[in-house]
């Protein structure tokens, strides 16, 4: 199973001028947590998520609405190909403890969002003779992984 074939496609994104207040009500809006930050050319600088938006709020003594999200925005853009393997993809989102990977293109631009909600969602029981392409076992593992509390992680 590739990346493309579960991804979310019609994903909304933001600029790194996009202002806090502007970037929740587009979460808000449309029912996720996490943003892609795209330049022009719609390639992938970075993500912003409902919790970085919160935590901006809460520590940088000014209104969301001067607060931009490329100034908010953690680390660096962690992406992953459309072809990519499943499997490649959650070991990537496990490693970067990560519940959502903008999916690109070979030239970095943005084609979808592989969250942890698509990969619930495709899971398969273990039923029968045949193992499922992508197990509720594995998927459970990636997010045990994520979720993992820093001082534990190595361990």
């Amino acid at each position: 199973m590739r990346v493309e074939d579960i991804m979310t496609r019609d994903v909304q994104c933001c600029g790194p001028e996009t202002n806090l207040a502007a970037a929740a009500k587009m979460m808000w809006d449309s029912d996720c947590g996490a943003l892609p930050i795209l330049n022009v050319q719609g390639q992938v600088m970075g993500v912003i998520t409902d919790r970085d938006i919160c935590m901006a709020a809460s520590t940088k003594n000014k209104p969301p609405s001067f607060i931009t999200a490329w100034e908010t925005a953690s680390g660096k853009a962690v992406t992953c190909r459309l072809d990519d393997d499943i499997h490649t993809a959650m070991d990537l989102m496990e490693r970067e403890r990560i519940r959502r990977l903008p999916v690109v293109d070979e030239d970095g631009i943005l084609q979808g969002i592989l969250s942890m909600n698509d990969l619930v969602l495709a899971a398969g029981d273990h039923r029968g003779r045949s193992a499922p392409e992508l197990s509720l076992a594995e998927v459970v593992g990636t997010l045990k992984g994520i979720c993992a509390h820093r001082a534990l992680v190595g361990i």
